[in-house]
């Protein structure tokens, strides 16, 4: 096979062999596939030697730019050391003992132990297997429902996908199960009442929240369960006073907090945590995507003191924890995990996020908050969204048929930008390599892309 032939080679196998994660299958069999080869830095390049700037650092995770050599010294060092052992019945290996012992020391909270997976939706799973184990210790074995926020994504397996509050992740999977409920958006713009203040919608939401819990009796609801910025729902920062109001909440009835930090974790919001920008106490926190960079699989569950404590005593009722997965631990991804610390400490990265992030937010919002086609511009740090509407003075979405979000998603990757269509926003989440020239040229290009879809919605009628 020539050099030549390859690339188109592989999208033909890619089209016939390949079933792609939150694609639709009858669009891919006809798709030209987009090829990535290369990455360095914010950029990527595709097999037609296209080069990218991924706003998106590939799925909200790769923190530490493309191209690391210090992260792939670590994992072939490691491959060739020790390519992998288990750590089921106490066996270990330094690269995850590490690890372990260093995510406890930058954690927010009193956090006490970690337990390893793969993947944010596989950690997500654990929580909720820590949750049931830690009241069926407790002697409260109706106390098992969880409550997440419409909107929310927790990840795509059975459990996560049910923690989830997006509707086309339910439909065609009999989902959410029983005992996954969902409370209201905290989406401030889209949602409030007008003549609401921010501070004044928190507390609409929290009482909300207590309604609910006790609707379904205190006694059966276990953990509440929230990203500290939502992304999937189109990057959702919290109203003003929402923590404030909702914490108090969940301690008056005994209900675990669980803080899905698996995209807001290691920086992207300008501190390391965004359980630390908001001065949250989880009892779980869940991470994942920015431990590695997204270089290697790895994901984590830290535990609170007072949730190790119960599931320690619970030894002596259920004997060994009877969960884990064949990776949990795995040597070659805490040897990536930390490799990629050393570089986020090392260079600064948070502060970084923090610097360039005020930059992107104050950007975004001058160049976009008055176009015709922008509602809102919301972020924090390295992350924002941008929601399009098609009637501005009505807050009036695009009709989902006309996949604007995804229109212009496309015109972007015309212009040499990705960025991630989430209902009618589109995401930005650079690595937090990015510099403030980068930022413009971000800006510049986004521009470009937002201004070919206001020519191509034109004939739909002014926007107002």
């Amino acid at each position: 096979m020539t050099e030549q032939t390859y690339p188109s080679a592989i999208g033909e196998a890619d089209r016939r062999t390949h079933l792609h994660p939150f694609t639709s299958a009858a669009e891919h069999a006809s798709a030209v596939p987009t090829l990535m080869v290369e990455g360095a830095g914010i950029r990527v390049r595709d097999d037609a030697g296209r080069e990218y700037l991924d706003a998106m650092a590939g799925l909200w995770c790769v923190n530490v730019g493309y191209g690391r050599d210090e992260i792939a010294d670590a994992i072939s060092e490691q491959a060739r050391r020790l390519p992998y052992y288990h750590t089921f019945a106490s066996m270990a290996n330094a690269p995850a003992a590490r690890l372990a012992d260093r995510l406890i020391s930058v954690a927010p909270g009193d956090m006490s132990k970690v337990f390893f997976g793969s993947s944010g939706s596989e950690t997500n799973d654990t929580q909720v297997k820590i949750v049931r184990y830690y009241h069926n210790v407790r002697g409260q074995p109706e106390k098992k429902k969880i409550i997440a926020r419409e909107g929310a994504y927790h990840g795509s397996t059975l459990a996560g996908a049910s923690l989830g509050g997006l509707a086309h992740m339910h439909r065609a999977f009999d989902l959410p199960l029983d005992g996954f409920l969902h409370v209201d958006s905290p989406h401030f713009w889209r949602h409030a009442p007008a003549g609401l203040s921010e501070l004044d919608y928190s507390q609409v939401l929290a009482k909300n929240l207590e309604a609910r819990i006790l609707e379904e009796r205190p006694e059966t609801v276990a953990a509440f369960i929230a990203e500290p910025v939502q992304g999937a729902a189109g990057v959702i920062p919290p109203p003003q006073g929402y923590f404030e109001a909702v914490v108090p909440v969940l301690r008056k009835y005994d209900v675990l907090f669980i803080v899905d930090e698996v995209i807001c974790g290691f920086g992207r919001l300008g501190r390391w945590w965004g359980s630390e920008l908001y001065g949250l106490e989880p009892d779980l926190i869940s991470v994942a995507k920015g431990l590695t960079s997204g270089y290697v699989p790895m994901s984590a569950s830290l535990i609170s003191g007072r949730v190790w404590e119960t599931l320690e005593e619970g030894s002596s009722q259920y004997g060994p924890f009877a969960h884990g997965y064949t990776c949990s631990g795995h040597p070659v991804a805490a040897a990536a995990a930390l490799a990629n610390l050393d570089i986020i400490e090392g260079e600064g990265l948070v502060e970084n996020a923090a610097i360039v992030g005020t930059y992107l937010q104050a950007r975004l919002r001058e160049a976009f908050a008055d176009h015709p086609l922008v509602g809102e511009v919301r972020g924090v740090g390295l992350i924002a969204g941008v929601e399009l509407v098609e009637n501005k003075a009505e807050k009036k979405p695009f009709d989902p048929s006309r996949s604007v979000a995804r229109r212009l998603y496309e015109l972007m990757k015309e212009e040499g930008m990705i960025c991630r269509p989430v209902l009618n926003t589109l995401a930005l989440s650079p690595p937090l390599v990015i510099t403030q020239s980068e930022v413009d040229s971000m800006i510049e290009m986004f521009s470009a892309g937002l201004n070919r879809l206001a020519q191509q919605v034109s004939a739909h009628g002014p926007q107002r």
